[in-house]
């Protein structure tokens, strides 16, 4: 599956595409259709095609995506400790600086579309299933499996709102469309919301086959595979007000583990051989991808292609020509160091900042950069003087990033290909390519097991999850140092590689629940650094405050503008509402906790 581009906003026209057995959204538009038509079994398929769609955002080219990213990458990367906002300064893109200093209020426009966004997203699934209801088995034969992949579309959707705002209405198709603005924001608790998102997956999978004929389309593993990632948040109960954790519910921590284990021992998904692979078109819907979200190139559609707006302003400036948002951050980086033993460095924020970078007049000296690091760094980070994926005309240079002054030297290297591939496309948008995103792959399903276990206090099962995550990065293959992999000489230092990689899988001695703990929170965030799930990591586990304050007062040393910044327990963990939907709502809405009265 292919996603197109499709915007249904009250269903009076839709963009057609027609069906094949390899793609179900491959295919350029072909005409309109009308409401009539649309909302009836004629028009299903094309109902649950834009249902589909919206995984890349509703209209995301005129809609501005790029802004309020399905990636997350603003909400879950720059809001944490692992990225900076980039670009031009801190005016260039300013409702992200507020988000990223935690000065947002409820007249933010971003946050407005953001849930404008995801509830169009929802409508669309509502919509699909108003008419798949109506329609017999005669006019919809795979009516029953359709049901189920909109249930399974509007839960994922209703997850984003909830985790983005936590205070949100529900409604299902058997609303009317005129009294959607009548329901409250506050008529569930946010466990209740959770469970009703797992009961809709859990509904769902009963009526899932373990495969789909196109691909992309829902099967019963991704449906598990989402109800784990629902059931691991809901297991952490939190206060209703200060938003701490109260209670770690056992009984959901091991419908988590079940559920991941059936995924496991199902033989359909495993690591891939090398991290590396994760970011190459060749490995879309390879192995270790439990659920992507299909993108594609050059396909008949608008510009490049049905390509990932979401991350279109970020890649980095040198050969992309990009606009160079979403930079990893100091700490990000500082967190890769390894000891001797080539495990991590729980305490890196006592170490001197690695990779520290000099810049004057065009030249760049690099220092502190003898630290044992795990190989994951130079996956993830672009620095300076060191080798760019396969780019051979230079390395990584200090001025690919825009604002040095402000954001450093530092590159994000994940989510793009090589840039002298014929899999990026050339021009605007700078650095497309047909690369899927990523949304659940088979290391999350090790990480949330293994998080389930050591929080049940088998912390002995999630050692041997944890460290086939690590074994893989450590058997990857390592960065070269520049001068050794492209211009033929040969650098004495770290055996030819660009950094003195160290990594080793945890032992048995010394493994109690505690380490476990740190070791698994730590491995989540190596392992998934710069994919949007940092932030809502710290909020499940209840130690966001504690966490984002502690990095705020050590990156505001390199980074000026972090001064006065804090991140408020109770408040921060979620966005507010904005004014705008609480003049929709004809002021039925209450704000969340922290952001005072409308």
């Amino acid at each position: 599956m292919k996603l197109k581009n499709i915007a249904i906003i009250g269903a009076v026209v839709l963009s057609m595409t027609a069906c094949n057995e390899d793609s179900f959204l491959d295919n350029p538009p072909q005409g309109v259709v009308s409401e009539n038509v649309l909302m009836s079994a004629d028009g299903v398929d094309q109902l649950c095609t834009a249902a589909y769609a919206a995984l890349m955002g509703p209209n995301p080219q005129d809609w501005s995506v790029w802004w309020y990213p399905t990636t997350h990458w603003t909400t879950g990367a720059v809001r944490a400790d692992d990225a900076l906002k980039g670009g031009g300064g801190t005016g260039d893109g300013f409702e992200t600086h507020r988000l990223e200093t935690f000065t947002l209020d409820a007249t933010d426009g971003v946050t407005d579309s953001k849930w404008y966004h995801l509830y169009v997203s929802v409508q669309r699934c509502n919509s699909a299933l108003k008419v798949l209801n109506e329609c017999t088995d005669e006019q919809v034969p795979d009516k029953a499996v359709r049901i189920a992949e909109m249930r399974v579309l509007r839960a994922h959707y209703y997850f984003e709102l909830q985790r983005l705002f936590n205070q949100i209405p529900w409604f299902d198709e058997t609303v009317p469309e005129k009294e959607v603005a009548t329901i409250p924001n506050n008529e569930f608790t946010r466990e209740q919301l959770l469970d009703k998102i797992a009961a809709e997956l859990e509904t769902a999978i009963a009526n899932l086959p373990q495969t789909q004929g196109e691909v992309g389309r829902v099967n019963s593993y991704m449906a598990k595979a989402y109800l784990a990632k629902v059931y691991l948040y809901r297991a952490y109960e939190q206060n209703a007000t200060t938003h701490a954790v109260t209670t770690i519910n056992k009984e959901y921590l091991t419908k988590v583990v079940t559920l991941c284990q059936e995924i496991r021992n199902s033989g359909r998904y495993d690591l891939l051989d090398d991290f590396q692979q994760l970011d190459l078109v060749a490995y879309d819907n390879a192995k270790e991808s439990v659920w992507d979200i299909q993108y594609s190139m050059n396909d008949g559609s608008n510009s490049a292609g049905r390509i990932n707006w979401s991350m279109l302003l970020n890649a980095p400036q040198g050969p992309y020509s990009g606009d160079g948002f979403f930079l990893p951050s100091q700490d990000l980086i500082n967190a890769f160091q390894t000891d001797a033993n080539g495990l991590p460095e729980f305490g890196y924020q006592s170490l001197p900042d690695f990779d520290q970078v000099n810049y004057s007049d065009d030249y760049v000296t690099v220092s502190a950069n003898d630290h044992n690091v795990d190989p994951r760094l130079d996956f993830v980070v672009g620095r300076p003087n060191v080798t760019w994926k396969t780019y051979t005309a230079t390395p990584c240079l200090a001025t690919w990033v825009r604002d040095r002054g402000t954001y450093g030297y530092h590159c994000a290297k994940r989510f793009f290909v090589s840039p002298e591939t014929a899999d990026m496309y050339p021009g605007w948008p700078w650095g497309a390519s047909a690369l899927n995103w990523h949304m659940i792959r088979y290391a999350h399903i090790l990480l949330w097991e293994a998080e389930a276990l050591v929080e049940l206090g088998r912390q002995d099962e999630a050692r041997p999850l944890i460290n086939q995550i690590r074994q893989r990065a450590a058997q990857s293959a390592y960065v070269k140092a520049y001068t050794d992999a492209f211009d033929g000489g040969n650098c004495p230092n770290y055996g030819g590689y660009a950094a003195n990689y160290q990594i080793a899988e945890y032992p048995a001695t010394g493994w109690t629940q505690d380490y476990a703990r740190q070791a698994v929170r730590f491995e989540s965030r190596l392992e998934t650094a710069l994919e949007g799930e940092r932030f809502f990591d710290l909020v499940r586990w209840g130690i966001a405050a504690d966490v984002m304050n502690k990095y705020i007062q050590c990156e505001q040393d390199n980074r000026p503008y972090y001064q006065g910044t804090k991140f408020t327990a109770g408040k921060d963990e979620y966005l507010p509402i904005t004014n705008n939907q609480y003049k929709f709502s004809g002021q039925n809405y209450v704000q969340n906790p922290g952001y005072g009265a409308f």
